[in-house]
């Protein structure tokens, strides 16, 4: 399979950044996608809604669902996701990519952040997926997708940000359980992570704002990424933490400077890719620096 015309994503966090990416390059197939996310009103410092997400899809081609849906409320998750079996006749993908960040030490993280990381990134992640297994038992080649990184457990990914180091891990460890739980039910459970930093409003807010933009990659090379994986045969391709440029290269790419924002900077590590991650012929790619 190389296209998902017709097929149905669930995408959590999609009115904005990687989850839009995702949404649209399933778009330029003829998907349907449901855009489960808060954003119903403008942000003031956040470009995009589920609204615009929706018209961006159908522009490029496909059908939309915007769907306000905050992935802490269990009614508003199991709402969201009957609005789009009724909507498109089923679910063949979710993608769980809606996620809370605070890059605080435990004296300057309040519990209130805390729960609200473990609440959407861990709980929400396992919730959505939980509510969308029994449609994707009914698909023919149905795919879960965390975007969370390798389960690399290193005391430098832990101590400067212990709280969000758990709730992205938690996604991660939602992975391993749910690929082994669904194996015999043919439903592919994968994480797709990014080697470098990703020009999202996230990385420009929380991480140096245009400078760190322009050493990143664009949120096209996680959507092509995931398409690569969505189209893969779900039976034969689960379990694997993936890096988003080794997945593109085993599928043929050999020229990434397309998605790099200034092609005339060397391009920065994301956080968690593990040290002995060895990336595609020809990339290269300076550490983060440290916090």
């Amino acid at each position: 399979m190389t296209s998902l015309k017709g097929k149905t994503l669930f995408i959590s966090g999609a009115s904005r950044g990687i989850g839009l990416a995702i949404a649209l390059r399933a778009a330029r197939d003829g998907a349907n996608v449901a855009i489960a996310a808060k954003t119903a009103e403008p942000h003031p410092k956040l470009k995009g809604t589920i609204y615009t997400a929706a018209d961006e899809v159908r522009a490029a081609g496909g059908k939309a669902l915007p769907v306000v849906c905050d992935i802490r409320d269990e009614a508003q998750v199991m709402a969201a996701i009957e609005q789009t079996v009724a909507a498109f006749g089923g679910i063949d993908i979710c993608v769980n990519n809606a996620s809370a960040i605070s890059l605080t030490n435990s004296q300057a993280t309040d519990m209130k952040r805390f729960d609200l990381m473990m609440g959407i990134n861990t709980r929400g992640t396992f919730m959505v997926s939980k509510y969308c297994i029994p449609h994707l038992k009914k698909a023919p080649n149905p795919h879960i997708l965390m975007l969370s990184p390798p389960l690399d457990m290193k005391t430098k990914w832990f101590e400067h940000s212990t709280a969000y180091t758990m709730a992205k891990f938690g996604m991660s460890m939602c992975v391993l359980g749910l690929a082994g739980e669904l194996k015999s039910a043919g439903i592919a459970v994968n994480a797709l992570w990014p080697r470098t930093t990703i020009a999202t409003a996230a990385v420009g807010n929380l991480l140096g704002g245009d400078a760190m933009m322009r050493v990143s990659r664009t949120p096209d090379i996680m959507a092509d990424a995931a398409h690569a994986i969505f189209t893969r045969p779900s039976r034969e391709f689960t379990g694997h933490f993936c890096i988003d440029d080794k997945v593109l290269y085993a599928n043929g790419v050999r020229d990434f400077e397309r998605y790099r924002v200034d092609p005339s900077l060397q391009l920065m590590s994301d956080f968690f890719v593990p040290d002995d991650d060895v990336p595609p012929p020809g990339v290269t790619v300076q550490p983060l620096p440290s916090r």
